[in-house]
């Protein structure tokens, strides 16, 4: 990060291997800039604050005569279980809703059994067929693209929008936020999350399976649940003070909660995803913004983050052996097709059909709506 030719940002450590990056006449970039106006925007403030207190009287009020009052998903890791806590604490009614998929470590399913125990929550569980979600990540790999995460993201948002509209629930409380997940991805690391245009059309291509258990969510369905049935996605922690790091200490005195070894342990290929195939296969390591979104916070230096840079993405080369030959032998992949893999080029997600465009041109129309609309 630090040879010559290399240009990085002068506050955090966001570099030119994000292509979208910009750099103002001191070397600033738009990543941590637009943290500083996104964090401005928002009230982050002790329990009781008037912007929490408002939210959750405006749930109970839309959960009166309802089994549930809003929609919290699980994942086990310590934002989504954290939310689940604080959500319950709040005297909120939550169904607690988790997607698996094959992934889920033992720990992962030890921790949401006695959350929900704990908390004495009702909890969903949805199950995708195995050989089917292997397949569509399989057709992702053939296809060379960059988010593979993309697949589970789509469907956990689909199946939390899913459960809100059954239950006629307008309230999906997540546990992203912006204190810990501020710096927003550069678009050419992730990729559009509701292209189900896109998800079906690389399964059709390289997958072997019709798609029957795995959740999904268009665009049009999308705006349909947003806008029709009023249902919102609300980043819950940013109505709190969040530190991670007490609120790990929270849950295993009240919940039993088990901190996990390593990062991501929660989903043993997400750490793989993240901490292997990115930088190796597309130079993309997103430590880079994780550590940045900390620095714009105060909580470590930019020397500190720097130096933490130092050290490659898996710490302990042992772990990432055992991951490696661990997601090779679920996938059924020998591991030299995998390094074959590894060394092709990346191929951009638009090379394939998409609805990308057409969600763009939603946004802009629903902008100039709003706009015209709070004018009159």
């Amino acid at each position: 990060m630090r040879n010559s030719g290399h240009k990085i940002c002068t506050r955090c450590i966001m570099d030119i291997t994000a292509e979208d990056i910009r750099f103002d006449e001191n070397g600033v970039c738009n990543f941590c800039t637009d943290f500083v106006v996104k964090v401005a925007s928002i009230d982050q403030s002790p329990d009781g604050n008037f912007n929490l207190a408002r939210l959750v009287s405006e749930i109970k009020k839309n959960g009166e005569g309802k089994e549930y009052d809003c929609i919290v998903g699980v994942s086990g890791g310590v934002d989504s279980s954290y939310t689940l806590y604080k959500v319950v604490q709040l005297g909120l009614r939550p169904l607690a809703v988790h997607l698996d998929n094959g992934w889920n470590s033992e720990l992962a399913v030890s921790n949401i059994n006695n959350l929900i125990t704990k908390l004495n929550v009702d909890l969903y569980t949805h199950v995708i067929d195995w050989k089917e979600n292997r397949d569509m990540q399989l057709a992702f790999i053939k296809a060379n693209v960059i988010d593979i995460e993309m697949i589970m993201d789509n469907a956990q948002a689909a199946l939390n929008f899913k459960m809100a509209k059954k239950y006629g629930l307008h309230y999906i409380l997540s546990g992203s936020n912006t204190a810990t997940e501020g710096i927003i991805a550069p678009r050419s690391w992730v990729h559009y999350k509701f292209d189900v245009k896109n998800i079906k059309a690389i399964q059709k291509r390289f997958g072997k399976m019709k798609i029957k258990t795995h959740p999904l969510i268009s665009t049009i369905q999308y705006f349909l649940y947003k806008k029709l049935y009023k249902i919102d996605w609300i980043f819950f922690l940013d109505y709190l003070i969040y530190n991670k790091a007490e609120a790990v200490e929270v849950l295993i005195k009240e919940v039993s909660y088990k901190p996990y070894p390593y990062k991501h342990y929660e989903s043993v290929f997400t750490r793989f995803y993240q901490g292997y195939i990115l930088p190796k296969k597309f130079d993309v390591d997103k430590r880079k913004m994780h550590l940045s979104t900390l620095i714009m916070n105060g909580e470590i230096t930019r020397e500190e983050a720097l130096k933490h840079f130092e050290n490659p993405p898996y710490s302990n080369p042992e772990v990432e052996q055992q991951d490696k030959e661990y997601v090779l032998k679920k996938f059924g992949m020998r591991e030299e097709d995998f390094d074959a893999y590894i060394r092709t080029p990346g191929t951009p997600h638009n090379a394939y059909p998409s609805e990308e465009k057409f969600f763009r041109l939603l946004l802009k129309l629903n902008s100039k709506f709003s706009k015209k609309r709070n004018s009159n």
